[in-house]
């Protein structure tokens, strides 16, 4: 018999269209996971498990290619009609505020076949490296509990690692998808701008997709949503093929740049390491590996996107009131974000434009400098997995926690700026057991590139078998 808990979304799949496993039973089966696992990792923060049930059985259920397979969703980003949308806020979550229909995204994966079981934890408006709302209390880490899975998909990426389910929706903003992979040893796609339908999205950081196991769940997922909507702001063509057709492709040779060091940053030598073990493989399979330095990172004005980053939360606080039908106080809103929120408040149309502009002139450079290579190896994130006490915001100035936020995600943001697709592969662990992930980058509208190259690594350096922490 299968085991589901180690079992991946396309195992799950193929179980169920040869009528060895139906839908209901792999619904039961996370189910009793999810009831197992929960209490020790607070990953699910709501649960319809009657209407997954209901969903499983039903003579409607879609024929896509993951029929009946069991799926959390992230609560913010892509929404279904009739499950909470809470955003990590104590407000909303007491109001019990709902959404009122499907995204493209929710009715994608819909038609996509996935059985949703719930919604998973965040930090409040998905706007922090760290899954520790006070609406819903830390999730931690499977690989250790004392650890953060990281943010913000933090719950989903618990979910996945710890066996719950297979699938969990993702989205990255500026690395909340990639980060949360890395930590919890995971699969993370973030995909080119406008490769995945959202027509209500105005940001050019915001990419949605998934956390998986392995890299032919993200590429089938990436095969059943992709393509925008002639509303969006942001669209990119159709690939000439299937994603899945790129599993097991050949590649290259390819000309690899590869950034192992920190920068202004203090990168965790695990984390070097990581990445230089990586290129030591691309190299061994034929690939040109070139190290350069950092600088082409974070060359830039340090404090320009952290200008635009807080002047975005004070927009989000005051979406947050406006769902709640009232402007929120100081006290409903957790402390980092209502700090950033008051300092962004304060940025001026003329400035924010200003920022903007010279946001783009970097982007410029870096996308232009990228073009002598195929792919840019970094770390994913810039230290281990934290604890959650060392994530804790300083009660007295939380702003603090800043310097904190910017080492996580050093190597993630620049490339929601650019736009282009970046994913996580588990390919590293620390001698203490912890995931360690590394970061492949390619050019504008390169998924392809990527997923094959990801599932050569896959093979070359395998991480199916790394057993999760005894504590779950």
């Amino acid at each position: 018999m299968t085991d589901l808990s180690r079992a991946d979304a396309t195992t799950h799949a193929e179980l169920i269209r040869s009528g060895e496993l139906s839908p209901l039973e792999a619904v039961d089966a996370a189910i009793e996971r999810i009831e197992q696992l929960n209490p020790k990792l607070n990953a699910v923060i709501w649960t319809g498990f009657e209407q997954a049930r209901q969903a499983a059985t039903a003579q409607s259920l879609p024929d896509g290619p993951l029929r009946g397979v069991p799926f959390l969703i992230k609560d913010i980003g892509a929404t279904q009609a009739g499950l909470p949308h809470w955003l990590g806020n104590r407000v909303l979550k007491e109001m019990n505020h709902q959404s009122d229909g499907d995204s493209e995204l929710g009715a994608r994966f819909r038609q996509a076949g996935l059985i949703t079981l719930g919604k998973t934890n965040l930090p409040e408006l998905g706007s922090s490296p760290s899954t520790q709302p006070l609406s819903c209390g830390p999730t931690n880490n499977p690989w250790d509990l004392t650890r953060s899975p990281a943010g913000s998909s933090g719950g989903s990426a618990a979910a996945v690692a710890s066996g719950m389910v297979p699938l969990a929706h993702a989205n990255d903003g500026g690395g909340s998808t990639r980060l949360p992979a890395a930590w919890c040893g995971l699969v993370g796609l973030k995909t080119t701008r406008g490769r995945v339908p959202n027509p209500l999205n105005v940001s050019r950081l915001l990419s949605e997709l998934v956390v998986s196991r392995t890299v032919r769940d993200t590429a089938t997922v990436l095969d059943a949503v992709q393509g925008s909507t002639a509303a969006d702001l942001y669209n990119w063509p159709a690939p000439d093929r299937p994603y899945v057709e790129e599993l097991g492709a050949p590649t290259g040779p390819l000309k690899v740049a590869m950034i192992s060091d920190g920068g202004p940053y203090p990168l965790d030598p695990e984390c070097a390491i990581a990445v230089q073990n990586t290129g030591a493989q691309l190299e061994a399979l034929g690939h040109r590996i070139e190290p350069v330095s950092s600088d082409i990172l974070f060359g830039g004005d340090a404090s320009l996107n952290g200008r635009l980053w807080m002047g975005g939360i004070a927009r989000r606080v005051a979406l947050l009131g406006e769902m709640a039908g009232r402007p929120l106080t100081h006290d409903e809103v957790d402390p980092y974000n209502w700090t950033a929120a008051q300092r962004g408040a304060t940025i001026t149309a003329s400035e924010w434009a200003a920022a903007t502009e010279q946001q783009q002139q970097w982007s410029v450079s870096l996308v232009n400098w990228m073009s002598q290579y195929d792919i840019v190896i970094t770390p994913t994130a810039g230290c281990r997995p934290l604890t959650t006490a060392e994530l804790e915001p300083p009660a007295d100035k939380p702003w603090k926690i800043s310097s904190t936020y910017a080492l996580i995600g050093a190597f993630t943001l620049p490339f929601n700026v650019t736009g282009q697709p970046a994913i996580s592969l588990p390919l590293h662990q620390t001698p203490q057991g912890l995931p360690i992930g590394v970061q492949l980058v390619a050019s504008m509208g390169r998924d392809d590139l990527l997923i094959r190259l990801a599932s050569t690594l896959e093979q070359q350096m395998p991480w199916a078998d790394r057993a999760i922490s005894p504590q779950v």
